[in-house]
C-alpha cells in the first residue's frame, strides 16, 4: 500500500512539473516573439502606409472646416474629401541585421521622390516645370520614377526630399564607377544662391534640388567616362548646422570626412517604394510647396513622397542615407 501511494506521489509530481514547464515556455514565447518579429528573414514582404510619415504635416483648411461644421460652427469653406493613404512595399534587399531591433531603437526616416521629366502633350494638364537653358525655354512634366530606374544617357532628372522632423539638410554627389569605387564628394546642397543658404527641414518643407529657378532646373543622366554606372547622392539630416562653408559653387568633400560620416551616421536602411506611384505626374501642390519662395507646405491630404527611407539611428544627432542613381550602359 505504500509503495502505491509513494507511485501516485511520483506521477503526480511529473504532472505538475510538466504543467508548470509548459506554462513557462507559452510566457516565453509571448514575451519575446515582438522581438522576433523585429527582424525578418530574408524574403519577407514588409509593407507601410503613408499617413507613417505624413502624420507630422499641418491639416488641410478642409479638414478644419469640417471640425467646425461637426461642432456646429458655420463655415464658407467647401470641404473636400481627404486623400486615399498610400500603401508602399519594401523593396530593397530584407537581410538580417547584425543586431535584432530593440523596442527602443529610434527610426529615422526620409522621403525622396525621383522626377524623370518628359515633353508636355497638347492635352496635359498637370503642372509643368519651366526649363532654361542656353537661352531657351521649354516646358516638362516632371513624372515620378522608383529609386532603381536606370536612367538613359540624356534623361533629365529632378530630386524632392521631404523630412518628417526637423532639421538641415546637406547633400553630397559622387560619381559611381563599375568597381564600386566612387570620385570626389561635392556638397550639392545648400547653396548660398538657392533659398540664401536656408537648409532647415520641416514635416510639409519640400526641397527640390535642383530648384525650379535654377538655370538649368535639372540633372542630366549623362556618363563622364564609360566605366562610370551611376551617382550616388548622400543625404544628411543633422539636429543642427554642420561647419560648412556655403557658397553659390559645389564645394569638394574630403574622402576621410564622407568616410566618418558615414561610420558614425550611416547604416543599413529599408527603402519602400509606393505602390502605384511611378509615372504620376508633379502635382500643382508640390510644385507651390517646392518653389523657393514657396506660397505653402505639404498638407497630410497633399501627395506623399514616392520613396520612404527608413534607418536604425546611432546618433540622435544625425543620420545619412545613400540614393543611388542607375545609368544605363
Amino acid at each position: 500500500m505504500s509503495s502505491l501511494d509513494s507511485t501516485r506521489k511520483v506521477v503526480r509530481h511529473h504532472r505538475m512539473l510538466r504543467t508548470v514547464l509548459i506554462v513557462l515556455w507559452t510566457a516565453m514565447l509571448t514575451v519575446f516573439q515582438p522581438i522576433s518579429l523585429a527582424v525578418l528573414p530574408q524574403g519577407t514582404s514588409r509593407k507601410i502606409v503613408s499617413d507613417d510619415f505624413t502624420k507630422n504635416r499641418k491639416e488641410t483648411a478642409s479638414v478644419e472646416s469640417r471640425r467646425k461644421a461637426s461642432a456646429g460652427q458655420s463655415s464658407n469653406n467647401t470641404a473636400s474629401q481627404p486623400r486615399a493613404r498610400r500603401n508602399y512595399r519594401l523593396s530593397s534587399p530584407s537581410t538580417s541585421r547584425t543586431k535584432p531591433l530593440s523596442r527602443s531603437t529610434a527610426v529615422a526616416q526620409l522621403g525622396v521622390t525621383l522626377w524623370r521629366l518628359r515633353p508636355v502633350k497638347a492635352n496635359d494638364t498637370d503642372a509643368r516645370v519651366l526649363v532654361r537653358e542656353k537661352g531657351k525655354s521649354s516646358e516638362w512634366i516632371p513624372e515620378r520614377v522608383e529609386a532603381d530606374t536606370v536612367f538613359r544617357e540624356g534623361d533629365h532628372v529632378r530630386l524632392s526630399i521631404e523630412s518628417p522632423g526637423a532639421g538641415y539638410l546637406y547633400v553630397v554627389d559622387r560619381d559611381l564607377f563599375a568597381d564600386g569605387t566612387t570620385g570626389g564628394a561635392m556638397l550639392i546642397y545648400p547653396w548660398s544662391d538657392r533659398r540664401g543658404g536656408d537648409n532647415q527641414m520641416g514635416p510639409g518643407k519640400l526641397v527640390e534640388i535642383p530648384a525650379q529657378e535654377d538655370d538649368p532646373s535639372y540633372f542630366t543622366a549623362r556618363r563622364s567616362s564609360s566605366d562610370q554606372v551611376g551617382e550616388i547622392l548622400t543625404v544628411i539630416v543633422t539636429t543642427s548646422p554642420l561647419d560648412l562653408p556655403i557658397s553659390d559653387k559645389p564645394f569638394q568633400i574630403s574622402n576621410v570626412q564622407m568616410s566618418k560620416w558615414e561610420a558614425i551616421w550611416g547604416g543599413q536602411s529599408d527603402r519602400f517604394e509606393m505602390e502605384g506611384g511611378t509615372g504620376e505626374a508633379w502635382t500643382k501642390q508640390e510644385q507651390q510647396a517646392g518653389a523657393r519662395k514657396g506660397t505653402r507646405q505639404l498638407t497630410r491630404d497633399d501627395p506623399a513622397p514616392q520613396t520612404i527611407y527608413r534607418l536604425p539611428t546611432k546618433d540622435k544627432n544625425a543620420f545619412l542615407i545613400n540614393v543611388q542613381l542607375r545609368y544605363a550602359r
